[in-house]
């Protein structure tokens, strides 16, 4: 299927030449370039109209989980009937597992996974293994190891009507995919099985696969929605079904063991290594580990910290770069896929850094015992082994940074001039005394006009200390800094855009892309603190959330004018020029921009707080009364009243349907 771009507007202002000046450079060949575009001047217009022409599956990179959020949002919009995903680090809260030698602690790893998030990167990995009109929207976290797209690919198992295989064989297969057997906590990642009827709930949780025995072969298939409530999906017979793997770290049986035997071998050489040195404790240690690891890869197929292994269990060369989302791309679109990176003064700097910081923990657990030398190669890309992945690039950026421009050489498009004619904001400073007494009267300006407000501090507890002041004076204020969860960061962003707040106060997270069109301050508080969240490209990007706005407006707080708030002013005021030159050469009158609030689906569930939701979607597929109050008693007999009753209530509703 092709890209298919769908839009109530029209390219305007310099879209047009930037569309087409780098989709020529792309059918060229060209290998790297840059999009200079200015807040608010549509960057992600001329993206899809790239994305269109090219006819390319794309990856784009995004610094951060809520702008890629957003840019998932609109690029859904733009392209509806094609598929698009969301790729992001799929934890609430991650500790790493570490060793600290000094006080002799071990950290064993703790995480949270978000299960939404595991179900939306499933469902993109799946698109870009099996189609090639793909987008995938990703935080830089889709360069780490995820497992050989080969592997992947050849696990997978083909489901067909009239298939031979018995019913315990096919189950045996499904555990083999790591698909876990639930009958009654019924969810994405499991199946359960009653009688002749094996039910499996998609790991992307898009749906529910109904297998049907009749002796030893499958007699039907059955594809259901997930959901009760979804009407847009309806129950349909289906003659086959490709089920891929319910996790990225997944091997063949056979592979499983060889893979047993090289890491037997790797220990036994690394045992002796540690005992030639003296280090016996280390030596029991990881001995007693990897061996029990090693039990559980045999009769499971799987372990915990399983990825630690994967160097083994893909074949890989010792030090050899491992598998990454960019590696999908590359391996099921061998005509190319083309990467943007979003914010790329930002991304690239945070690509280069992922594997120095992994590298340094790991070799400690190694050191001590905790892990076999191998895992050393669970990792994300070098930042030179990425460079070796990128087939064409285009780094989108406002103020993008002198790598870019470099390996970009002459081809940097520039999009300087906004859709709607609207100016860079107006630039003023204030002295930092009662700077917080004259923001609360600058905010009250704004919003007695029905406008959003923007606070942008140098901490967290700085940000949290304002927002709690705010509000203590009747201005509606949400703080938003990295400790909130990547699910509600959206939801913070769109209530602001509604009313629910007027006063958004943060940090860095403000700077980057966030479209605000009701923003119409942005309060910058001790902006003459010279370093990374007070330089030229940080101002620029900040002072660009008040870009949007017919009367956007920029308070400086600073009792000096610094260098980078010098060569911040300037460079928005050169800006600023050629844009009033183009609205008076074409008789142009500037106007805000409106855009729609869209709904963040995926931050609430509806069911959420309430078990009754819980309940009915993990049962809503059977209709046997009996079956049901066959759970309920056993709920009941477990002293697990609140499930029984839940069970009891939907007994209820389906004996009036």
């Amino acid at each position: 299927m092709q890209f298919k771009l769908k839009s109530k507007f029209k390219p305007a202002g310099d879209q047009p030449e930037a569309i087409n000046q780098l989709s020529k450079n792309l059918k060229t060949g060209v290998k790297d370039q840059v999009l200079l575009g200015v807040t608010g001047s549509g960057k992600t217009m001329t993206m899809a109209n790239v994305i269109a022409k090219t006819q390319k599956s794309t990856l784009i990179i995004s610094p951060n989980k809520t702008l890629a959020a957003q840019l998932y949002q609109e690029f859904k919009e733009f392209f509806p009937n094609n598929a698009v995903h969301y790729f992001v680090s799929y934890y609430d809260y991650y500790q790493p597992e570490a060793y600290i030698p000094q006080s002799d602690t071990y950290i064993e790893k703790d995480a949270k996974i978000n299960e939404e998030i595991d179900r939306l990167r499933h469902a993109a990995v799946q698109d870009v293994t099996t189609k090639k009109d793909v987008i995938v929207v990703a935080s830089v976290s889709c360069i780490y190891n995820i497992g050989s797209p080969e592997n992947y690919e050849n696990v997978s198992l083909e489901i067909k009507t009239e298939q031979k295989i018995k019913r315990k064989d096919f189950i045996f297969h499904l555990t083999n995919l790591q698909y876990q057997r639930n009958d009654i906590e019924f969810k994405p990642g499991s199946f359960r099985a009653r009688g002749d009827i094996i039910d499996i709930y998609i790991v992307t949780g898009e749906k529910i696969i109904r297998v049907e025995f009749s002796g030893d072969r499958i007699s039907s298939l059955r594809e259901v929605p997930s959901r009760r409530d979804d009407e847009t999906i309806q129950s349909k017979n289906i003659t086959n079904y490709k089920l891929f793997p319910a996790t990225f770290w997944v091997a063949p049986q056979n592979k499983i063991n060889i893979a047993i035997e090289n890491i037997k071998l790797e220990l036994q050489d690394r045992l002796k290594e540690l005992k030639k040195n003296n280090k016996l404790l280390e030596a029991e240690r990881l001995e007693q580990r990897t061996n029990y690891d090693l039990e559980l890869l045999k009769e499971t197929g799987s372990c915990h910290g399983i990825e630690n292994y994967s160097r083994h269990l893909e074949f890989r060369k010792q030090g050899s770069a491992p598998f990454s989302l960019v590696d999908y791309f590359n391996y099921f679109s061998p005509k190319g896929s083309l990467i943007f990176i979003d914010e790329s003064h930002i991304s690239v700097s945070q690509i280069r850094a992922m594997s120095v910081q992994d590298r340094i923990r790991k070799e400690t657990l190694i050191d001590f015992g905790f892990r076999l030398p191998s895992a050393i190669d669970n990792r994300p890309l070098t930042f030179s082994e990425f460079e070796k992945r990128q087939k064409q690039t285009i780094y989108v950026s406002a103020t993008p940074a002198d790598f870019e421009k470099n390996k970009s050489d002459k081809n940097i498009v520039e999009q300087l001039i906004r859709p709607t004619g609207l100016l860079e904001p107006s630039i003023e400073i204030k002295k930092t005394e009662n700077q917080i007494k004259d923001l609360v009267e600058e905010i009250k300006k704004e919003t007695a006009n029905g406008h959003r407000v923007l606070v942008v501090t140098l901490t967290k507890r700085l940000a949290e200390e304002i927002s709690d002041y705010l509000v203590e004076k009747g201005i509606k204020t949400q703080y938003l800094h990295s400790e909130v969860k990547t699910m509600e960061r959206p939801e913070i962003l769109k209530n602001l855009r509604q009313g629910k707040y007027d006063v958004l106060v943060g940090i860095n997270l403000l700077r980057e892309g966030i479209d605000l069109p009701e923003v119409s301050l942005v309060a910058i508080l001790d902006a003459d603190k010279e370093g990374f969240l007070r330089n030229k490209t940080t101002l620029i990007q900040t002072m660009g959330r008040a870009a949007r706005h017919l009367k956007g407006r920029v308070i400086l707080y600073a009792d000096k004018t610094t260098f980078s708030m010098q060569s911040a002013i300037n460079e928005i005021n050169r800006r600023r020029k050629i844009q009033e030159n183009y609205n008076k050469k074409n008789n142009i009158n500037p106007k805000t921009i409106v855009t729609d609030i869209r709904d963040w689906g995926f931050s609430k569930n509806p069911s959420a707080g309430s078990g009754q939701g819980s309940i009915a979607e993990e049962f809503w597929v059977i209709h046997d009364k009996k079956l049901l109050e066959k759970e309920m008693k056993i709920a009941a007999k477990n002293l697990d009243f609140e499930h029984a009753a839940e069970l009891r209530d939907l007994i209820a509703k389906l004996g009036k349907t």
